[in-house]
């Protein structure tokens, strides 16, 4: 497959590199266009290392003496052999001249004479990013049927902290070869209520109950449900991520709020997803005012928090239910005694002991425990990846069921 991979001129163009490598890894033939700004930030001879091709600069880079008809319209070639343009970081500039139609340097000229997909992935300061012309750019870019991989929350190289963060370039090039070959929408029809993140149970109004849950795991599995054409509803603890494309988000804190929230989208659901990690115990009485240091030791009363998944396991019917166990030791182990315990359909077990894998990683390792009797040990791989994994073995194992009854 070949990929054009622009570069707009902007801090975040160093991770360009980073995504054409990823690109590279999962097979593509990429070609890099650089705006001239872009060369402020990062040399062409990153790219041309990275890639082994020759990275066009300019519309006029031709070497002296050739005079070419070939050389006068590489745009057009570039763009006739292309499968799909992405641009990463489109800065505000670039997103206003292509949603114009302006077509003064190599990048733009050559997306004006582009007929296939184009990704685009947004970078530039918060208050740039939330102007109205620049969402007014973006709406008539998604129009065209253009792909917007949304930038991340954070803090920026202006020293502002907000949205504006080009994506990780792990999601951008998730998000290439999904318009290179589209997901199967074998999920239509399907209601799945996904739960997402931590919950916070509070001590006083200002200190809580918690864990290092980032999320991550379930807003995949509610993204990957979503391309492949489910109506998802995201019960979403408390977590610092762009909310996925095309997704109903309903947004709780504590443990209580989440069940409330399950329970009243449970008669739409056909496939619950409690990726959540939700607090074992609260405090049964938060003190109204903030609990003072006096030096001494202080006690806490804990009480059960209330157990979502055995509710939903209780009262599920036909549905399918997916729990997650999140252990430090064994994750088969328990989530074959989950999956029992709670009248689960499938449960998950990752670790969630090692920096690199489980909370706040990109990636996990898990095992799936299906209620048929199958145990699969999913090697290392991105989130969106072992979401993909689960969908794909939930459906086989419905499949199943409908079969043997």
């Amino acid at each position: 497959m070949n990929v054009v991979l622009g570069i707009g001129g902007g801090i975040a163009a160093y991770k360009s590199a980073e995504l054409a490598r990823t690109l590279i890894e999962r097979g593509a033939t990429v070609e890099a266009v650089m705006t001239q700004a872009a060369q402020e930030f990062v040399r062409p001879l990153t790219f041309a290392a990275l890639t082994g091709r020759k990275v066009i600069t300019s519309m006029f880079a031709a070497q002296a003496g050739d005079e070419t008809l070939a050389s006068a319209v590489e745009h057009i070639a570039v763009a006739q052999r292309a499968q799909v343009l992405v641009v990463a970081p489109a800065t505000a500039d670039l997103l206003a001249k292509f949603a114009n139609g302006l077509a003064d340097d190599f990048l733009s000229t050559m997306y004006l004479a582009f007929t296939g997909p184009v990704v685009l992935a947004p970078a530039m300061n918060t208050n740039m990013w939330q102007h109205p012309a620049t969402r007014r750019n973006l709406e008539t870019l998604r129009a065209r049927g253009h792909t917007i991989v949304d930038p991340d929350s954070g803090f920026l190289a202006c020293g502002m902290v907000g949205p504006g963060r080009l994506a990780d370039p792990v999601r951008i090039a998730e998000a290439v070869m999904r318009v290179l070959k589209p997901p199967v929408r074998d999920l239509e029809g399907e209601t799945v209520v996904v739960t997402a993140g931590p919950t916070e149970e509070p001590i006083d109004p200002v200190r809580f109950i918690s864990n290092r849950s980032s999320g991550r795991m379930g807003y995949a599995i509610a993204e990957a449900a979503a391309e492949r054409g489910a109506r998802v509803v995201l019960v979403s603890g408390p977590v610092n991520l762009p909310e996925p494309h095309g997704v109903q988000v309903v947004r709780v804190r504590t443990a209580a709020e989440m069940r409330n929230a399950v329970l009243a989208h449970l008669p739409e659901a056909t496939i619950i997803v409690k990726a959540a990690a939700v607090a074992d115990y609260r405090v049964p009485s938060p003190a109204p005012e903030k609990i003072k240091k006096t030096g001494g030791a202080l006690t806490l009363t804990l009480e059960p928090a209330p157990d979502i998944l055995a509710e939903v396991g209780r009262i599920k019917g036909n549905r399918l239910l997916v729990g997650f166990a999140a252990e430090t030791n064994d994750p088969a182990a328990e989530a074959a005694r989950k999956l029992k315990a709670k009248n689960c359909d499938m449960v998950v077990g990752n670790r969630v002991d090692r920096e690199d894998i489980g909370f706040g990683s990109e990636e996990d390792e898990v095992v799936l425990v299906l209620r048929s009797g199958e145990s699969l040990a999913l090697p290392r791989a991105p989130k969106k990846q072992v979401a993909a994994r689960i969908f794909d073995e939930l459906l086989k194992l419905r499949a199943l069921l409908q079969s043997t009854r």
